[in-house]
């Protein structure tokens, strides 16, 4: 089984791919679609579809992990977050995945044992459960590993 997690952006989208075989877990792949700044929102969006369209017709995921919206400290980023949310889960859809949201904390929790953990603690444990390395870069890479990995180790079922 493949799934892709998705940390959602309009600047940056973090997406990782992993595929599940035997109870192992390796990384098929992992980047981000980068959108300018700038750029009128519609273009970003767009991008952002034709981009992760692109990645789910390559890599051939069966599902998608995708973090859920957990702030509100500056309205027009959680907004903007918000549509890249929406763009990405009708990208899955239109591509006949599974869909699963998960928390920040539920991410956390699961990748590392502690739902408070730092960027760097998720990191170096994604590293760990891939047998990567090295950390991957950016951060949203690791990130969107993570919320595939999430995805697998808490799903009922999927295996």
């Amino acid at each position: 089984m493949r799934i892709i997690g998705i940390d959602p952006g309009t600047g940056i989208l973090g997406f990782g791919v992993i595929e599940v075989n035997a109870g192992k877990i390796k990384m098929i792949d992992a980047g981000v679609v980068t959108t300018p700044a700038h750029t009128p929102l519609e273009i970003r969006l767009e991008d952002i579809f034709d981009s992760l369209t692109e990645i789910i017709a390559e890599t051939k995921p069966t599902h998608m992990a995708i973090e859920k919206l957990f702030f509100a400290r500056n309205v027009t980023t959680a907004m903007s977050v918000s549509h890249a949310r929406g763009v990405a889960m009708l990208a899955g859809r239109k591509s006949r995945l599974v869909i699963a949201e998960y928390t920040p904390l539920q991410i956390k929790q699961t990748v590392t044992g502690y739902g408070k953990a730092d960027k760097k603690q998720v990191q170096e444990m994604v590293r760990i459960q891939l047998g990567l390395s090295e950390v991957l870069k950016p951060d949203d890479c690791a990130d969107a590993l993570a919320t595939a990995i999430t995805h697998y180790l808490m799903a009922p079922g999927i295996m």
